[in-house]
């Protein structure tokens, strides 16, 4: 029986404890850990869209120290610390985290991580992440890499055939940028996620809305959005919380 093929996609995954650089898992990485149908799961920490930022990877490490699983990473600066399809071949579950997504793509295209990481999803490891590591996923997406004015990525992975905006309620330019390149057909129909929510994919199709909160209201609390064209409108349907309608 083929594997279920998982992306977490998400502008969340991690929460502040208080303490100084100090994060914990947040309800979408605990998530993303209990798909993995693994006891003790094997985690992939990929950050090339931060340039492999250490303090970074640290936290990252730091903030999973407790949760049950076994933590490794994938790094390319200055050069791979190893075999892209060895370190993605391992994991039950990787989590891509934020930065540049036009850097990640181009690096990740010359390494053959691409293809590594379509051939960890195709096997049923659990792929996740935040910001640049959702929009990733997917057709593309609205991204700061080229500067502080939000641009169109329109070259990511693919995927999933839709565009991503990540992010939502907190970046003023995310909403009305991701509406106006849906409705000029430069993206596809197109989910977004506020922050510290994910969006659970199974095959193509979005079924689960996860929160890093333990509560969140149902109206006006943070959600998940689909934006799509009908009868030549742009339209935007709010997704709260839990399972989608099917």
């Amino acid at each position: 029986m083929p594997a279920t093929r998982r992306i977490l996609a998400s502008s969340g995954g991690f929460l502040p404890t208080g303490l100084w650089g100090v994060l914990k898992p947040g309800g979408i990485m605990l998530r993303a850990l209990e798909l993995s149908g693994v006891t003790r799961p094997r985690v992939c920490l990929v950050m090339t869209a931060s340039g492999d930022d250490t303090s970074y990877l640290t936290m990252m490490y730091s903030a999973l120290a407790d949760v049950g699983c076994d933590v490794d990473h994938l790094a390319l600066f200055p050069q791979p610390n190893r075999r892209p399809a060895d370190a993605l071949g391992a994991a039950d579950v990787v989590w891509v985290g934020g930065g540049s997504v036009a850097n990640l793509l181009a690096l990740w295209r010359l390494h053959g991580v691409d293809e590594a990481m379509a051939d960890a999803w195709e096997r049923g490891a659990v792929l996740g992440g935040v910001s640049a590591g959702s929009i990733c996923w997917h057709v593309g997406g609205t991204t700061d890499s080229f500067g502080t004015d939000l641009r169109l990525v329109d070259d990511a992975l693919a995927f999933l055939p839709y565009g991503n905006g990540v992010h939502y309620d907190s970046e003023e330019q995310r909403r009305p940028l991701l509406h106006r390149l849906v409705g000029d057909g430069a993206l596809p129909t197109s989910y977004a996620t506020d922050d510290r929510i994910g969006l659970l994919y199974e095959g193509t199709d979005a079924v689960e809305v996860v929160s890093d909160l333990e509560v969140v209201d149902a109206e006006p609390g943070p959600a998940a959005y689909r934006i799509e064209v009908v009868g030549g409108t742009v339209e935007e349907t709010r997704i709260p919380v839990g399972r989608l309608a099917r």
